[in-house]
């Protein structure tokens, strides 16, 4: 990036309205004097150091957060991306057109290496519904620029939210051209539902033909590990894009610490691993550090506070899930069983405080949508025709008790329209939310949107989603489909339309984009209907074999 001169970008100090900096071992905002102690190493960057883009986060209607972390050598593989190990200050602006002709915030921050260099800047005292531009500076280097975007004044409906969910990037098994695509929207607010990074060695997790990009590094259970895995995601350049172009608000999911951990469980509890919980608080350390969050999710040894609420006017309250720190462990081994502990009423996948945080937010809220921002499958998936039930023990259905509580939850609130968020899977789906899943003809209550992955699997497939037997021997799912993409929402006060977007490939860089088929949600009227459907493409078809066992292959085998 060239430099700026000193008229197109002075910054005297912290601005007003803003809090810069990063909490805990860095909670003071930087005074004068540390920043005069700092300017030196600012001048040391003799490289770029903004190779891993910038982002905003957890927008509210009078700001949001910005985001950036100093590495001008990010694959570095002790972590810490090339910087000298000490504070080097940024300056940041924020302003009302790209050009930045009208500044309306600017200050500086301190970049610490006891937190990997990131730089996190809430914002605050800006109008509401309203588009702004964000940029950083150190030394004589200049960051690409963000769009980030407040919410509606809480009173107000606002003119509506185009809104995109993600899920499951992993790099090794295809481009990122999905984020692209995802860019181009230009949406207003962008979800990731989790599995943001993965956590394997090079060649560990493979697809069919092999993998078309290698991680760098072992498997990541250092600080310096997840450092460099974070920032290896970071720089790709698609990423970069869809984080420039709207601010996310980020939940993770299991592969951002260990394949299907749970609490304080690795996924294989019966081989002894004593570093665990170290392994947890690096994890978390390095995901604070490299996501646009806020102060409130500065984590805490092993602990970090991720579920949360942003709220987008009276339109929309997004609530955010974390349903991996705080579940009891999946019963029966994992995978898909017949499980007698699925229905034990005293499992949980929330922990009690999160769930009785979330059935207070049903009680309290006035918002015309009410939208579950999570992880894993939420409706029931029997894989069996006959009278077994056969479920995932990773998802609701291994905690059939939790489940009903929380959607008994929204019902009894009164709550006017609830909608399901869902990642994990890798594949697109719709469905019914029902507080009896075994008797179709029970009322419908909620609806559920899946989104694919990013990348992980590879390219995919396209099917008839009719001919899927889960869709037969469950009838309240509506819809399947196995290639990689995103959904695009359109949430007004009427109704929510939802595009499930899709790419033909993966593992070719700039693949086209299309709708495979889009659903609608009424007002006061649950459940899912298509207004959609693009015919299967007969030269994509590949699925061969039972479905029903691809996808619980899929789904659940240990890479």
């Amino acid at each position: 990036m060239s430099p700026l001169s000193r008229r197109s970008f002075i910054v005297t100090g912290l601005a007003a309205g803003a809090v810069a900096g990063v909490p805990a071992a860095a909670s003071a905002d930087p005074t004068p004097d540390e920043i005069a102690g700092t300017a030196a190493a600012a001048g040391e960057l003799r490289s770029d150091p903004f190779t891993l883009g910038v982002a905003s986060g957890d927008p509210a209607d009078d700001g949001f957060v910005i985001w950036t972390r100093l590495a001008p050598q990010p694959l570095a593989e002790d972590g810490a991306g090339g910087m000298p190990g000490r504070p080097v200050p940024v300056q940041w602006q924020v302003a009302t057109d790209a050009r930045f002709r009208k500044v309306v915030r600017q200050g500086t921050a301190v970049a610490r290496p006891e937190w990997g260099h990131s730089v996190h800047v809430e914002l605050d005292g800006l109008l509401s519904d309203r588009d702004y531009w964000y940029r950083f500076r150190t030394g004589r280097h200049l960051s690409g620029v963000g769009r980030a975007r407040t919410s509606p004044h809480p009173l107000s409906y606002g003119p509506g939210l185009t809104m995109a969910f993600v899920s499951c990037a992993q790099y090794e098994h295809g481009y990122f051209t999905a984020y692209r695509r995802l860019a181009e929207e230009n949406p207003d607010l962008i979800l990731h539902l989790g599995d943001y990074q993965y956590e394997y060695r090079r060649d560990t997790y493979t697809i069919p033909g092999g993998n078309i990009r290698h991680h760098e590094g072992p498997e990541t259970e250092t600080l310096a590990n997840y450092r460099q895995r974070h920032a290896q995601y970071k720089a790709d350049p698609d990423l970069q894009a869809a984080h420039a172009a709207a601010p996310w608000a980020v939940v993770w999911d299991d592969h951002e610490l260990d394949n299907n951990w749970a609490d304080e469980v690795p996924e294989r509890p019966d081989v002894p691993q004593p570093n665990f919980l170290a392994r947890r608080e690096a994890a978390f350390r390095a995901y604070y550090e490299n996501m646009p969050l806020r102060r409130t999710s500065v984590p805490k040894g092993i602990d970090m506070q991720l579920y949360r609420r942003i709220r987008w006017g009276r339109l929309a309250t997004f609530h955010m899930l974390d349903t991996r720190q705080y579940r009891d462990d999946q019963g029966c081994g994992d995978g898909y069983r017949d499980c007698p502990e699925s229905v034990d009423p005293n499992r949980t996948i929330t922990g009690a405080e999160q769930e009785e945080w979330l059935l207070r937010g049903f009680r309290l809220s006035r918002s015309r949508w009410d939208v579950l921002g999570q992880q894993v499958f939420f409706a029931q998936r029997d894989n069996n025709a006959g009278p077994l039930k056969v479920t995932s023990q990773d998802a609701w259905d291994g905690y059939v008790a939790s489940r009903e509580r929380i959607t008994r939850g929204w019902v009894d609130a009164g709550v006017r329209n609830a909608v399901v968020l869902t990642g994990d899977v890798h594949a697109h789906w719709a469905s019914d939310l029902k507080l009896d899943y075994d008797d179709p003809t029970s009322a419908t209550v909620g609806s559920e949107l899946v989104t694919s992955s990013i990348s992980t699997g590879g390219d995919g497939a396209d099917s008839d989603p009719a001919t899927h037997p889960f869709l037969t021997i469950n009838p309240h799912l509506r819809f399947f489909n196995n290639q990689r993409g995103y959904v695009l929402t359109r949430i007004g006060q009427d109704r929510i339309d939802a595009d499930f977007r899709v790419l033909p490939a993966v593992t070719t860089p700039d693949s086209p984009l299309h709708t495979r088929a889009s659903f609608a949600i009424e007002d006061r009227v649950p459940g899912v209907h298509q207004t959609f459907l693009r015919p299967a493409d007969p030269s994509a078809r590949r699925q061969v074999g039972d479905p029903i066992q691809e996808t619980v292959d899929r789904e659940t085998r240990r890479p």
